[in-house]
């Protein structure tokens, strides 16, 4: 599995200063926890899972996850658990005759209501538990987080593998003031013992707005929501500090079309005029009809606040946050620039682009992440960007 492995080669040539490496469910923690990207949730009723993998229906997915929870129905369980499980043994089956081949696979994992259907699930899958990569754990706390933890663990001996898993901080005590610290830090303590299973800390922004009775609009991002702002600032803060830090994932952005707008569109004309004259204004006018400026917008504002990939629920949204995660070249060199100066004479150098100041000690874990992200997303050509892989028209940028 390779992020953009829809684009060909001389495409991929003629956009990328450092290609994407490859990737799997098997690759050392740390590049895999960076490597989810645009995380699509799929509802664990739909007949077609298997097939749609398959076939690669979706340019650009790299990562999957199937819902047992929010997206199924309380009266939809069972006929659920008995979807994903055929489905998944579809999959092994497709794996073992050769109809996918192993590195097409897509990153995928379960998300689960509760320890007991985890382990009901693993059970009934057998041997094909081993085309998975992990569960999500949803509403997550210290107290619940013990079971599934020691499930996970379970399973991984059962079965000889490394499954992981991915904790969803989404309920009342998260949220609510009173008790958020107290919360985040006994969940950070829990998922601390348990380091080496816990792949990416992700957030549930529609159940904390839903216990406001809060849904915000397609003109606002998340971050407009202050309590829900207030919160991902916390999480940042307790499970972002680099001495022992993880991935932290990006919220939902759960708008796909648009009728009607109410404020300014999001993306500037200039970008796609000065690449594609008036197709790119047309191309422009698409992503404003699917509310992916909106998307866009929040993509940018996860990562200026820390925050690395993105729960989707719509294959529209793949691309844009997939764009979005590609180094720039600037931001490249930058970062070279910080690593090669560490030790050296001086403690800040001018940017080979005149524009700033890359002071060694304090820029220091950033221009680390931004090397690791470069492996995993590539890094841009001098004068390319987002524009090149939002648009996927043949140009020459180099």
């Amino acid at each position: 599995m390779k992020h953009f492995n829809y684009l060909t080669k001389d495409r991929e040539e003629k956009i990328f200063y450092r290609m994407p490496i490859e990737f799997s469910k098997d690759s050392e923690k740390e590049l895999l926890a960076l490597s989810l990207g645009a995380c699509l949730y799929m509802p664990g009723t739909r007949p077609s899972i298997c097939a749609d993998i398959v076939k690669q229906k979706h340019d650009g997915l790299v990562s999957m996850v199937l819902c047992l929870e929010d997206a199924v129905s309380d009266n939809e369980v069972y006929q659920a658990e008995l979807n994903v499980i055929a489905q998944l043994q579809q999959l092994h089956m497709q794996l073992e005759s050769g109809a996918i081949m192993i590195d097409e696979l897509p990153i995928i994992f379960i998300r689960v209501r509760s320890e007991k259907q985890m382990r009901y699930v693993a059970e009934h899958l057998g041997s094909s538990i081993h085309v998975l990569a992990g569960f999500v754990f949803p509403k997550f706390t210290a107290e619940n987080g013990q079971g599934y933890i020691a499930a996970l663990r379970d399973l991984n001996e059962q079965y000889g593998i490394r499954l992981y898993g991915m904790p969803i901080l989404e309920s009342a005590e998260v949220i609510y003031k009173e008790s958020r610290i107290a919360s985040l830090l006994s969940i950070k303590q829990l998922l601390d013992e348990h380091y080496d299973c816990i792949l990416n800390v992700r957030m549930g922004a529609t159940d904390f707005c839903g216990l406001y009775g809060i849904r915000r609009s397609s003109d606002s991002t998340i971050y407009d929501i202050s309590v829900v702002r207030d919160c991902i600032a916390d999480i940042v803060n307790v499970f972002g500090r680099s001495e022992k830090e993880y991935v932290v994932s990006g919220p939902v952005w759960e708008y796909f079309y648009r009728e009607e707008r109410v404020l300014k569109p999001q993306l500037r004309q200039t970008p796609f005029m000065n690449s594609l004259g008036k197709e790119g204004l047309s191309i422009r006018k698409e992503f404003l009809n699917e509310y992916l400026d909106g998307l866009i917008q929040e993509v940018l504002l996860d990562k200026n606040n820390g925050l690395t990939g993105k729960t989707v629920i719509h294959p529209t949204h793949i691309k844009p946050v997939h764009a979005f995660s590609v180094v720039s070249y600037e931001e490249y060199m930058d970062a070279i620039s910080i690593l090669e100066g560490i030790g050296g004479e001086s403690g800040v150098l001018k940017s080979q682009f005149s524009n700033k100041m890359n002071e060694m000690k304090p820029h220091y874990n950033w221009a680390i992440k931004i090397v690791s992200k470069a492996k995993i997303y590539g890094v841009y050509h001098e004068q390319c960007s987002y524009i090149d892989l939002l648009t996927e028209q043949e140009q020459i940028c180099i």
